[in-house]
């Protein structure tokens, strides 16, 4: 196959704890899609990392009298631990605060200054007369002028999404010593210049008229509007250093330096092999570059980093961008501050990967705000991935091992290949795939979930429990298709469910659960397993029990009150 896909997820903060929202917005679905991809067999990475600058981690750093890099180096190893407890898995999960994303991050800002798509130019900028500290960004906090919201950032408004010009901000207080003492003084900063490739971007844009319709249009609108140069320095004691003689004091941006991470950290994916980062895969026209944000990040992959990439030449801008909305709880958007929030570590503790997974893919925000509730998460597991999978697959695999433990052969029993049965799976199976491929997650579950209905149906309906002492060839049939039904919900499950498609298909012999093996099955090859089932008879090799077990009701009633 040509075709390779770099898909990136959005660098997460390292500020604080990571939430539903950032899970089922970005790095699940990115998990999935890479998962997804790598089983269809095409040449697939996924690169991410720690976001380790900006004004925030200052702040917070010195709230909690740490340094900034023991601040940061605490909260990658808290994302990287709760990655992994969601089994939500990167080729790399790199850091901006390392050298070698340093070193990446000077040769693009060299680039575009010498290409003149950087200059330096005078500015405003609040002062606290107070404290004397500028108040950047985050050091700020006011009214936004667009929406009205009283908790609008320095560098963006939560509620509307605005890129805020901190000078705008209606009522500002300083969040270094809360003074409302603020006046505006004279600086400088050096400035990306986009509004000079206002052009360039137009023609560009144009190409990705097939993105969502939350996305394309948004960045189309913001385009007629005219692209706005952004300051891409800022005077701070941590970050990278702006590499010019008249810039002393100067730290170049987290939103500059950070989309550079996702090609530094490629960089170092394949350190010490013959793999050319650039060549093999930012640049190469058979790459599909992929990068997974909510929608609070189109402005940066949509607008900036393309142009960065465009201008300097270093990498090709992005091919897809699959941006999500974004996911709330009991309606309202998650604030660990305003103690808004589901502590995410406890709650898979709690219910485990499978389930959580499970709900949040029926939440991931495609179009629009989803909300997550405890009831839902109750409803959602139980009624449709305990009643209508667990159950199925732990009532047949049990009566299958009672009355026939030494398996059944195919020649015992109807071509399970030949029935219409496994021609409806087909269908669905092969929806399941394109939805995928199309960034249609809940579609894509829906169809996935159909299978495991037809499954259970037709299990439920042939009652081979019934017909066991009287027709034992129905029942023997029965179960034969039904236990090859088991083996396919397990295939199909890898990209969405991991651990769960582990649990299911270690029930079957090592031979069908070998990585080639399973690829071919899952791009709809069957012509391994068609051989294998003529010469071996279809055996459990592990006692089965629940897989997947019930959400109790009484935590969920305990869940609930503490937002009551």
């Amino acid at each position: 196959m040509s075709k390779k896909y770099l898909v990136t997820s959005a660098l997460p903060y390292g500020n604080g704890p990571l939430h539903f929202g950032h899970i089922a917005g970005v790095y699940l679905p990115a998990d999935i899609y890479v998962r997804h991809k790598k089983l269809q067999g095409f040449e697939t990475i996924h690169v991410s990392g720690s976001d380790e600058h900006g004004v925030a981690i200052t702040m917070n750093a010195r709230k909690a009298g740490i340094g900034y890099q023991e601040y940061v180096d605490k909260w990658h190893e808290n994302h990287k631990a709760l990655f992994d407890r969601y089994s939500i898995h990167f080729d790399i999960f790199g850091r901006t605060s390392s050298d070698y994303h340093e070193e990446e991050t000077l040769k693009w800002f060299k680039v575009l200054y010498e290409k003149g798509a950087i200059e330096k130019e005078d500015e405003q900028q609040l002062q606290c007369q107070d404290c004397k500290n500028f108040l950047p960004d985050r050091f700020v906090e006011g009214t936004c002028y667009e929406c009205g919201y009283e908790k609008a950032r320095g560098d963006e408004c939560p509620n509307c999404g605005t890129w805020i010009d901190p000078i705008k901000l209606i009522n500002p207080v300083c969040k270094f010593c809360e003074s409302t003492n603020i006046s505006v003084v004279d600086s400088f900063q050096w400035y990306l210049k986009l509004s000079k490739y206002q052009k360039e971007f137009e023609s560009w844009l144009k190409t990705k008229e097939h993105w969502k319709k939350t996305v394309y249009p948004y960045l189309e609108s913001l385009a007629k509007e005219g692209l706005v140069d952004r300051a891409i320095t800022r005077d701070l004691d941590w970050g990278i250093d702006v590499p010019l003689k008249e810039a002393v004091g100067k730290k170049l941006y987290v939103w500059f330096d950070a989309p550079i991470g996702y090609v530094s950290n490629t960089k170092k994916l394949f350190e010490g092999t013959e793999v050319k980062y650039i060549e093999d895969w930012w640049e190469n026209k058979d790459t599909v570059l992929t990068n997974f944000i909510g929608k609070d990040n189109i402005i940066f992959h949509g607008i900036i980093f393309p142009l960065m990439s465009l201008i300097s030449g270093i990498v090709k801008p992005v091919d897809e961008l699959p941006a999500n909305q974004y996911v709330n709880l009991f309606g309202k958007q998650f604030s660990k501050s305003q103690g808004w929030y589901v502590d995410s570590e406890e709650a898979v503790e709690t219910f485990g990967p499978d389930a959580l997974r499970f709900y949040l893919i029926s939440l991931i925000p495609e179009l629009q705000d989803s909300s997550f509730t405890w009831k839902g998460f109750e409803s959602k597991v139980n009624n449709e991935l305990a009643n209508n999978i667990g159950n199925f697959i732990n009532r047949c695999l049990k009566f299958y091992v009672k009355n026939f433990p030494e398996g059944v052969a195919q020649s015992e029993t109807k071509d399970f290949f030949g029935t219409e049965l496994f021609s409806d799976v087909m269908k669905l199976s092969k929806q399941y795939s394109e939805e995928l491929d199309g960034f249609h997650f809940k579609k894509s579950l829906d169809s996935l979930m159909q299978i495991g209905f037809k499954a259970n149906q037709y299990f439920s309906d042939r009652e081979p429990w019934a017909k066991i002492k009287e027709d034992e060839t129905h029942a023997k049939e029965t179960l034969y298709h039904s236990v090859c039904l088991v083996y396919l919900l397990g295939v199909y499950f890898s990209s969405m469910l991991p651990d769960l498609s582990e649990k299911i298909l270690e029930h079957f012999d090592e031979k069908l659960r070998d990585k080639d093996f399973l690829m071919a099955i899952y791009r709809g090859q069957f012509d391994d397993l068609k051989k294998y089932l003529s010469s071996h008879p279809l055996k459990i090799f592990k006692a089965p029990k629940g897989l997947v077990p019930k959400v109790d009701a009484e935590v969920i009633a305990k869940l609930e009150e503490n937002f009551n």
